[in-house]
């Protein structure tokens, strides 16, 4: 007689999912890990996700959702968007040496699938124009108020922006020291204006 299914919580699950992928990787990451990671049988996972690509897609889509409402969630009550913007980046420097050498999980996917997997390259690669989207959003709104000092309009900005959070996520592992990074961020920032 066939035992009743595992009842979970599929969002803890997929944050499961998402941190072992995030440390090992599409790629490195098996079956039998998940299982373990996600504390659930085969059945449960191929009933709920289908498969390992599925239930990466899925985990993609969970932090995408997840990241982007954080971001709206700290730039939307801002009077000064530009202000926001700029201490979000200079919170990363703030972050454990954990986080630094994790880097970016969307931005690991796409360096590690561009030239393997078609369907969760074109996923991440969505996610991080979204994520540039939100940065162009939110620099029209500082630039109607008339917080945005520069002659770089903010589709131009939005997408520099998105270049230096690509390229932060790997400096950081190089360099860690939060002095450091926050001199590299506030460089970098400089575009923004005063």
């Amino acid at each position: 007689m066939a035992g009743r299914p595992k009842i979970f919580d599929e969002q803890e699950v997929l944050d499961k999912a998402i941190d072992l992928f995030w440390k090992k990787g599409y790629t490195a990451t098996s079956t039998e890990d998940l299982l373990q990671a996600m504390d659930l049988n085969k059945g449960s996972l191929y009933n709920t996700f289908g498969s390992k690509k599925e239930l990466f897609s899925r985990a993609i889509q969970h932090f995408h959702t997840r990241g982007s409402q954080a971001m709206h969630d700290l730039l939307k009550p801002a009077d000064n968007p530009v202000t926001a913007i700029r201490q979000f980046f200079l919170d990363i420097a703030s972050t454990d040496l954990e986080t630094h050498f994790k880097g970016c999980f969307v931005g690991n996917t796409l360096a590690e699938l561009s030239n393997q997997d078609e369907e969760l390259k074109e996923q991440a690669t969505a996610y991080l124009k979204a994520f540039e989207e939100i940065f162009h959003h939110y620099l029209k709104i500082a630039k109607e108020r008339g917080y945005l000092h520069t002659h770089h309009e903010p589709k131009v900005l939005a997408k520099y922006l998105l270049t230096v959070w690509n390229g932060i996520n790997i400096t950081r592992r190089i360099y860690p020291d939060k002095k450091i990074l926050k001199q590299v961020m506030s460089v970098q920032l400089e575009v923004l204006g005063e």
